[in-house]
């Protein structure tokens, strides 16, 4: 797979900077992403404030990055800068994961997300449920440990 183009990355990072609070060790850099992307199996999209596919050199508001295997899918990021949020951007982002899954075949969308993310009530409300726990996987930059709740979306 051709990588993203540059400016898809840039956007990317500029939402990952904004979206993701440094106390809880979340975000990725940039060369995790560009990594991920270099597979073929690994899909973005860039969303405006607006929900739109943000014009060539506009910033985005978010983005997806998921990646994609035989029946099934995993949300590996989901991102909203904090001033677009409440507005409906991140369910549009993951209506649109789902759907792109379901047209790529597959049966499940998965994700995992820290016990304690506010994103969760919005995971629930769109259709995921709780199928797994993983014990101490996240390690926030303070050293502390927290346990991830594994979701899955029936499509």
């Amino acid at each position: 797979m051709t990588p993203p183009p540059e400016d898809d990355l840039d956007r990317m990072m500029a939402v990952m900077e904004r979206a993701f609070d440094p106390a809880w060790g979340e975000a990725w850099n940039r060369r995790q992403v560009s990594d991920s992307l270099a597979f073929a199996h690994t899909h973005y999209r860039l969303a405006g404030v607006d929900g739109a596919v943000p014009a060539h050199g506009q910033p985005a508001a978010g983005f997806t990055l998921v990646r994609a295997a035989p029946g099934e899918e995993e949300l590996l990021l989901v991102a909203v800068i904090p001033t677009a949020r409440g507005r409906g951007l991140g369910t549009l982002l993951i209506s649109q994961a789902i759907e792109d899954a379901r047209a790529r075949h597959a049966e499940r969308l998965f994700l995992e997300a820290r016990h304690n993310n506010p994103a969760i009530g919005l995971y629930r409300k769109l259709g995921f449920e709780p199928v797994g726990s993983r014990r101490d996987y996240y390690r926030t930059p303070d050293g502390s440990k927290l346990d991830a709740i594994t979701f899955a979306y029936r499509i």
